[in-house]
């Protein structure tokens, strides 16, 4: 793996997001041990939900911040409480974590709530096709992913804690539930006749069974830090959907890049690349790691968790447009979101289409 591809970009704090950054020093100073101010912060660019800051100390330490976005916010959204929560959990686990050091509710202090956890010294690569990396990389770090999924899906939840975290029962069908809400919500004059068919659609087709493990909620290589020189995956990032619930809409989710053009710069896919001699697994080969994994013989109702998947990226893609019309949004190019909101409700529909 070469050494300049995944490093983080970071930029100046962006007005819509600055803070009292002297106010932040004193609540440090007092809270979180070993820091020593003052310090610098910089806004680290990309993502569309939660704005993420890095901390570097007059001692050379680095931390990562997180706090919500300014402004009104829907009801259950950017819930750096609950990120915090959960990889205080994991921590130890099999699923790996950044070590998160401290949270504060009171938003007087910078005007959201946020938490601090240790920096990683390692990559994020959101290129999915995984270019300039060799055959042997590629398929190492897909098969880390897959491994890295089920290591998770695999977790005690009640041994680690969690046992209140979500309502385990009908989750696909809350999820519906949320989502729709959400999208109504922050739809404005937007007219997206492929969502509207998935909200009644999707409630009415849930593939029966329940099974109830912890969901990340927006598992892809993206959220995922790799080591700095190995293909390695040492922590899961972005906790701030994870909830206790089915699986297999973690795995669906995942797997969306293989339905996703390559090239576009919001979600980054395969499609349209013959992945054979390329290291990268065809999306059967990924689903059947897992199932394997996981004790699965196969999963009957795939195509329902792929429409699942598109619809919930849908309304979250909304979510982003609406913020960023509002002036809100953690990223500067978050307008395009709308298109991507469609785009990704009329993929999520063809899967349906094709089944009816």
């Amino acid at each position: 793996m070469s050494e300049g591809k995944g490093a983080a970009i970071l930029i100046d704090v962006l007005p819509q997001h600055r803070f009292d950054e002297a106010a932040l020093q004193t609540y440090l100073s007092a809270h979180l041990d070993g820091y020593q101010g003052p310090a610098t912060v910089q806004q680290f660019q990309g993502g569309q939900s939660n704005p993420t800051f890095l901390i570097s100390d007059a001692a050379g330490a680095r931390y990562v911040l997180r706090k919500k976005p300014p402004g009104k916010l829907l009801p259950s959204a950017h819930m750096v409480e609950r990120e915090f929560r959960a990889m205080r959990a994991l921590s130890g686990s099999a699923a790996p974590v950044p070590n998160a050091r401290l949270l504060c509710e009171d938003a007087g202090i910078i005007g959201t709530p946020f938490y601090v956890m240790d920096h990683i010294d390692g990559r994020v690569l959101s290129d999915v096709a995984l270019d300039g990396f060799s055959n042997g990389d590629r398929a190492a770090i897909y098969d880390g992913m897959n491994a890295t999924l089920a290591a998770l899906h695999s977790v005690d939840w009640r041994a680690a804690g969690l046992s209140d975290f979500g309502k385990p029962e009908q989750y696909i069908q809350r999820q519906v539930e949320r989502w729709s809400k959400q999208f109504v919500a922050t739809k404005g004059d937007s007219d997206i006749p492929a969502m509207e068919r998935l909200m009644e659609w999707l409630p009415r087709a849930v593939p029966a069974g329940e099974e109830v493990t912890i969901v990340h909620g927006d598992f892809r290589l993206g959220n995922l830090m790799l080591d700095r020189t190995e293909p390695r995956v040492v922590a899961i990032l972005d906790w701030e959907l994870a909830t206790l619930g089915h699986p297999l809409p973690d795995l669906a989710y995942n797997c969306m890049a293989y339905h996703l053009p390559a090239g576009i710069r919001q979600f980054p896919g395969l499609k349209g690349i013959d992945l054979a001699g390329t290291g990268i697994p065809s999306e059967a080969e990924y689903v059947a790691a897992y199932c394997q994994r996981t004790g699965r013989a196969g999963i009957p109702d795939w195509p329902y968790y792929l429409a699942f998947a598109f619809f919930r990226i849908a309304a979250i893609c909304q979510g982003v447009y609406a913020r960023a019309l509002a002036g809100n949004a953690a990223d500067r190019k978050a307008l395009a979101y709308g298109e991507v909101a469609r785009a990704a409700a009329e993929t999520g529909w063809r899967f349906v289409s094709d089944k009816t």
